[in-house]
């Protein structure tokens, strides 16, 4: 057995074992758990905030670009907010025993109730904030969990994992209720996708890239999360304003989330109004347009870069300041269009128009669909559901940004007098 599996195999084998022992403890105790780990991480921000400095040193070293060390970076503003985030989840109602009874014409009472997944794994990339954001929620809902995070955060992780298991010790729970995997090498998460018997369910968060590779290479069932070609289609009777607000916003506020927009879908009857407008807000964007929308944007002299777009562009999740833009000639067309080349994450539709509004929210193919408002509202803590394990674009189990209700699953409990069948 190789180094790297042998590492992995002993933490999901501690982390299962200490499933039965969480999945015992009463939620009064999985909350205090969470609000004592909310302050150990506000006491613990010198120690984070160092151990993240090396982090972001060695990103440097290697050419991360800027808007993934803006992903990797962690200072105290941050670390309040994640520990907010942790107290939220603590105020929000467990799913765990939930449920509903009901009674069969042959006297049986059936109770279908709600219950932890067991032990779940994630393998995500250089975003330390989800080390927390993973833990709190399964732990919350009585789930152990395995992490494996990227190299470029392992600082960080390390940090945060140590206040995670110094907050379950302080709370009489197992510490290994939540283990790191600390050997990054690609060895260490192929061992990860196959640890059967181990792990009950597996959740990828990341890249196009990430997401598919463990989608093909796992053998432990997963919940596939998505990357985010995510558009925004001004429609003919939208108010200008509004979708140069929108487009900035879900632009440029954080490039290289999932929620970000990566398309631009333009009316053509409001294209001479909205492009120059759009366009000269967002200087900064490269602009990869077809030729209707590049002859308008140059005409209105834009300053920024605005070339041709290739036919790969309408598939591209560019995580970064780019932008593509096409023209379209109806609502059904902008439609067609989204359904042919979304990752079917977050789409929106700005108009005044309520048929129109209508016919795209029935349509657009996505996990969330949104009118007038901006895509980087897809997530777990804007939702109310105070953090997200993960968005998933898939349909089975969960759609879209996944709170607690995802990491549970249901389980019949019957009772009977003597019936039989």
């Amino acid at each position: 057995m190789t180094d790297s599996r042998a590492h992995v195999l002993e933490l999901c084998a501690k982390a299962k074992a200490a499933s039965p022992l969480l999945a015992k403890a009463s939620g009064a105790q999985l909350n205090r758990f969470l609000l004592d780990l909310a302050e150990i991480l506000r006491e613990s921000a010198d120690t984070i905030t160092a151990a993240n400095a090396e982090d972001i040193s060695f990103a440097k070293a290697n050419d991360l670009s800027e808007h993934m060390l803006d992903r990797l970076m962690l200072n105290k503003a941050r670390l309040d907010a994640i520990a907010d985030s942790v107290v939220d989840v603590a105020k929000l109602p467990s799913p765990i025993g939930g449920g509903e009874v009901f009674t069969r014409p042959n006297g049986l009472i059936i109770r279908r109730t709600r219950v932890p997944l067991g032990t779940v794994g994630m393998i995500y990339e250089a975003r330390p904030n989800v080390t927390v954001d993973a833990a709190v929620l399964c732990l919350k809902t009585g789930n152990t969990v395995v992490l494996r995070g990227g190299k470029e955060a392992i600082n960080s992780n390390r940090a945060l994992v140590d206040c995670i298991r110094s907050s379950l010790a302080k709370n009489s729970l197992p510490e290994d209720a939540c283990c790191l995997i600390t050997d990054t090498s690609r060895a260490s998460s192929t061992a990860l996708m196959t640890m059967r018997g181990y792990i009950d369910v597996l959740i990828p968060r990341g890249g196009k890239g990430l997401i598919s590779s463990v989608v093909e290479n796992a053998t432990v069932p997963v919940i596939e999360t998505g990357a985010g070609v995510c558009h925004l289609y001004v429609d003919k009777t939208a108010d200008t304003d509004m979708a140069v607000k929108l487009a900035v916003n879900a632009k440029t506020s954080r490039p290289a989330v999932c929620n970000a927009i990566e398309t631009l879908l333009v009316h053509r009857e409001i294209a001479a109004k909205a492009l120059p407008a759009i366009s000269a807000a967002l200087p900064e964007v490269e602009l990869r347009c077809d030729d209707f929308c590049h002859d308008i944007i140059k005409k209105s002299g834009f300053a920024g870069k605005l070339i041709h777009a290739a036919d790969t562009d309408w598939d591209e999740e560019y995580d970064d300041l780019i932008l593509a833009v096409k023209a379209v000639d109806s609502t059904g067309e902008a439609i067609e269009h989204i359904n042919t080349h979304s990752t079917r994450h977050s789409d929106c539709i700005v108009t005044s128009d309520i048929a129109a509004a209508n016919a795209f929210r029935s349509e657009v193919d996505s996990a969330c669909v949104y009118v007038n408002a901006s895509t980087r509202f897809t997530d777990g803590g804007e939702f109310g559901l105070g953090a997200e394990i993960g968005i998933t674009t898939q349909k089975l189990h969960a759609r879209g940004p996944m709170g607690l209700d995802a990491l549970t699953t249901v389980k019949y409990l019957i009772d009977g007098d003597g019936q039989i069948r």
